[in-house]
């Protein structure tokens, strides 16, 4: 078998070089890595790729190393190799910065190989890639004086002070990387230059900060990505940006788009398993014969876990990476002479034929090749939005018992609210949190992955996951609707909110205003946006079209961590921010995020209102932030209270009910106008988790029997005493009780202190009944038959007064 599988790659190396020499131009591949473990299971799976995708002319690994780090060096034959100096160290400054190797390689082979005196196109990949077609300079766009490449968006430094410190020409800096594909000759032009930027931005440590850079560490672990896009700038190369050629796993490729290259930089996942190649840096794997990294689903249980064509694309995608990468280990351990590894299920995948066919060269589509056109882009404002644009509506939650309560008000008022179109919850979760969850039914729901605490710089920040699970939404899920509406959870509609009411248009989206955002009007702005100008102080709901998200949805996210890792400027001077501990970092992100589009936003102020404000007379507004706390009377509520009680899952569980309407403030109309929505929000709450339970089939509110075993948890009889002292503990922590949903009448039977007594009551009357049945009994005692004594002596003796209990009560 292994024979076989062995003279399939050798007749596919075959067709790969007779590919190449069909080819019209001389075309040669170049990737840089450093002699190590990491680099060496990349190496294999790279180089691997290439084979497989048929990748005209010459593949060359640009081998930075020490002659230290060569003595002990295993990997030298795992790909045909171009030895260049290490620069890790730099050899002026002493500063560690391995990714200078990438620049000082090229120039390196540019200057000393002889292959660079005999090339066209020269295509310029990372390590970290999978190749999955021919990668033809000429076919995807490329020409003399205008290479083709990949959109790297977080370089947010062509925007700013750091292009017009490190360029002459900074309207010409592209946000490009990843993929690179260009003429040799504009090679031979930028490469001296691309050296020289990225140490001019690595020794430019005043102007690391992530504001700047978009580099979420602030140390300046980017600086060989600006020293491209600032080099290319300096000798006036302007890219053909292409975003659908590449795609890192874990996304969705747009309609149409078949990627041909696969960036696995980020951690992907198909259902409980998942890849992340940091988890492997140090890793072996290459010289451990027989050993392959975690096999992924097969391709059909993956089908079968996904009806969803579009998601399932991206989940074939996920495992076609895996798969490549440990088939290419498997060829390795073969070539390395490594003993035939025992038969499994998984390995004859990997050596089927049906297999090499699923992951065969692809093709360009027309799609595919759509170029970019970003720079300088203005936004024309469309026509307002027709009506009965479709619509759909979003709101972001993690899985807590927070967030739950605020779910089940929210979608209770959609549907009464008459908003058109469907609505989504973006559920932000860990995979430990996700097992323990019990709320999957409260709404239609998209999963997302949990950013609360950041992946790469380990910050808590549970903000973040309103834009990360938005942009997740969008690169996971294909909708037809036109305009989008974003609600927070803690929302109450009491209408429709449509883009053709508020005068929405492509360009121009409609916001509510968050005058508290005064960073907008400092120099928090001018440091996070190149257009501080632009900068509105809005949030709450947001109704923008598609096409304006898309563009948005990256930035916002790209923003959020910007302002959140800019510590030194988190005073309540600069952000309004009254705890100054970046917690509103996200509302900066949307606003900052939106300017360096130029999204002037409608801000309208008859949309959204918080419970305890006055209205304004006459405004039917749409919605309910019942962000803080308000009363009416002695009654009132804060949602923060109730951050840790599960009212979902608790039968009849409720907030305590707002008073009457006729106890609203009479001193004036805008008070009375004021409680009288306060006590609506309340109300409404309540009466949505009133269906909610209704829905659970919780039973009789007035019996104190267990609740529902299929909806609730388990509960035993002893435990409705624990539930009610459970109850009563809540009380003495909180500013008022979960109560169940029974009449206020029912409410004084249902106390657990009245319950005492009244069992405490019973049973002296039970007592009194037994006795006065003893006594009256005795006289009949020698009248008894012999086989009632033997009964009574048989029976167990825990049971004597229940018996005795029973024949009183039948007495009296």
């Amino acid at each position: 078998m292994m024979t076989r599988f062995l003279a399939v790659v050798v007749v596919l190396c075959l067709i790969n070089v007779g590919s190449g020499q069909e080819a019209p131009y001389r075309i040669h591949t170049l990737f840089s890595v450093e002699c190590n473990n990491y680099f060496d299971w990349q190496t294999v799976g790279l180089v691997h790729s290439f084979r497989k995708a048929r990748q005209p002319g010459p593949i060359t690994r640009l081998l930075s190393c020490t002659d230290e780090e060569k003595k002990n060096y295993k990997g030298m034959k795992l790909a045909p190799t171009f030895e260049v100096p290490s620069m890790s160290r730099h050899p002026r400054t002493g500063d560690w910065y391995p990714a200078i190797n990438k620049p000082a390689g090229v120039l390196h082979w540019l200057k000393h190989s002889k292959d660079a005196q005999n090339v066209d196109w020269v295509v310029i990949l990372d390590a970290d890639m999978i190749i999955r077609g021919p990668i033809l300079p000429w076919k995807i766009g490329a020409e003399k004086g205008r290479p083709v490449a990949a959109y790297y968006g977080y370089l947010v430094g062509c925007d700013n002070i750091l292009a017009k410190l490190h360029t002459k020409h900074p309207e010409l800096c592209d946000k490009v990387g990843g993929l690179l594909a260009m003429h040799i000759d504009d090679l031979r032009a930028l490469a001296p230059m691309w050296l020289s930027k990225t140490e001019e931005v690595r020794e430019d440590t005043a102007h690391w900060g992530t504001n700047l850079t978009g580099d979420i560490y602030g140390k300046g672990w980017i600086s060989e990505m600006y020293g491209y896009s600032f080099g290319a700038a300096e000798v006036g190369l302007r890219h053909k940006i292409n975003d659908n050629l590449m795609i890192y796993p874990g996304y969705i490729p747009r309609e149409g788009v078949e990627p041909i290259l696969m960036h696995y930089g980020l951690t992907f996942s198909v259902g409980n398993w998942s890849f992340g190649k940091l988890k492997h840096h140090e890793d072996g794997i290459v010289y451990d014969c027989g050993r392959l990294f975690p096999e992924p689903p097969y391709p059909r249980e993956v089908r079968a876990m996904e009806p969803d064509q579009h998601k399932l694309r991206g989940l074939l995608l996920n495992i076609e990476c895996m798969n490549t990468l440990n088939q290419g280990l498997l060829l390795q351990h073969s070539a390395f002479g490594c003993p035939k590894p025992k038969w499994s299920k998984y390995l004859s995948f990997l050596k089927s034929k049906n297999f090499n066919e699923m992951t065969g060269p692809k093709g360009l589509t027309p799609q595919s090749l759509q170029i970019m056109e970003i720079h300088h882009e203005e936004h024309n404002v469309d026509e307002p939005a027709k009506p009965h644009t479709k619509i759909h509506t979003l709101f972001s939650t993690e899985c807590t018992p927070y967030f739950d309560w605020q779910t089940v008000g929210l979608m209770h008022s959609f549907n009464l609210s008459g908003q058109p179109g469907n609505i989504t919850r973006l559920l932000s979760c860990t995979e430990e949190d996700l097992k323990k969850y019990k709320g999957h039914d409260l709404a239609p729901t998209h999963y997302v992955p949990s950013m609360s605490r950041h992946p790469l710089t380990g910050d808590w920040y549970p903000a973040i996951n309103k834009p990360a699970a938005v942009l997740h939404w969008l690169n996971h899920v294909q909708t037809d609707a036109e305009y989008i509406v974003i609600l927070d959870a803690d929302m109450i509609m009491r209408g429709p909110i449509t883009p053709w009411e508020f005068k929405a248009a492509r360009g121009r989206p409609v916001s509510t205003p968050y005058d508290y955002l005064i960073g907008c009007d400092n120099e928090l702005a001018k440091l996070h946006t190149s257009h501080p100008e632009a900068c509105d102080k809005v949030g709450g709901v947001i109704v923008m079209h598609i096409d304006d998200l898309r563009k948005f949805a990256l930035l916002w996210l790209h923003k959020t961590e910007e302002v959140r890792a800019d510590t030194a400027h988190y005073g309540t001077n600069i952000t309004g921010d009254i705890y100054e501990s970046g917690w509103i970092s996200e509302m900066y992100g949307y606003s900052f995020g939106a300017a360096e589009l130029k999204l002037h936003h409608v801000i309208n102020r008859e949309i959204l209102i918080y419970p305890g404000y006055p209205p304004e007379h006459g405004v039917n507004y749409r919605v309910f932030h019942y962000g803080l706390e308000f009363r009416v009377g002695n009654w009132s509520f804060d949602k923060a209270n109730w951050r840790t009680v599960d009212l979902v899952n608790k039968c009849w569980a409720k907030f305590p009910d707002p008073p009457d309407p006729s106890e609203a403030d009479q001193t004036n109309e805008d008070f009375l106008q004021r409680d009288l929505l306060s006590i609506e929000c309340g109300k409404t709450l309540n009466e949505a988790l009133l269906l909610h339970h209704e829905r659970r089939k919780c039973g009789d509110p007035n019996s104190l029997g267990p609740p529902d075993p299929e909806t609730v948890n388990e509960e035993t009889m002893a435990g409705k005493l624990d539930q009610i002292d459970e109850i009563n503990h809540v009380t003495s922590n909180t500013s008022a009780s979960v109560v169940d949903f029974s009449a206020e009448s029912n409410q004084t039977f249902l106390d657990f202190r009245f319950w005492m007594i009244f069992l405490w009551g019973s049973s002296v009357l039970g007592v009194g009944l037994v006795m006065m049945a003893i006594l009256r009994g005795r006289k009949g005692q020698k009248k008894r038959g012999k086989g009632f004594k033997n009964r009574r002596r048989s029976s167990h003796p825990g049971w004597d007064m229940n018996e005795q209990d029973i024949h009183g009560a039948d007495v009296a």
